[in-house]
């Protein structure tokens, strides 16, 4: 199962820590981060908490060693156990590019890198 999840990801996952408020209208829950890519992260929520699959949330992403959080607009796309995977919607510029630059760094490859933005389309 494992390595048909990887095949079908189109985007490389960057793994990397930091903490993650997970916001949408009923309040505010804390998650750890597992991974991130161009199109959504994976969080480890660290309260009780069981959000829907489909549900609107904002996430702020803070990344050790980072001085300015990465924001996204997410939609949950899947739960396992504590593992939250969000799909981003919607990224500002500055958090984009702080994410590129990260992703560059990780991938060691630039041109790798605009194949992953050129398939965002």
């Amino acid at each position: 199962m494992q390595a048909q999840q990887q095949n079908r990801r189109n985007f490389s996952r960057v793994l990397c820590t930091g903490d993650v408020v997970i916001s949408d209208d009923k309040g505010e829950h804390r998650g750890q981060l597992v991974d991130l890519s161009l199109k959504g992260a994976l969080v480890e929520c660290t309260d009780d908490w069981s959000p829907e699959n489909g549900s609107q949330h904002h996430l702020h992403i803070m990344l050790e060693n980072a001085e300015t959080p990465i924001l996204m607009e997410c939609t949950l796309a899947h739960v396992r156990d504590h593992n939250l995977g969000f799909a981003c919607k919607f990224i500002d510029l500055d958090s984009i590019t702080h994410l590129k630059r990260l992703i560059e760094l990780n991938l060691g490859s630039h041109e790798v890198l605009e194949r992953e933005l050129y398939a965002l389309g």
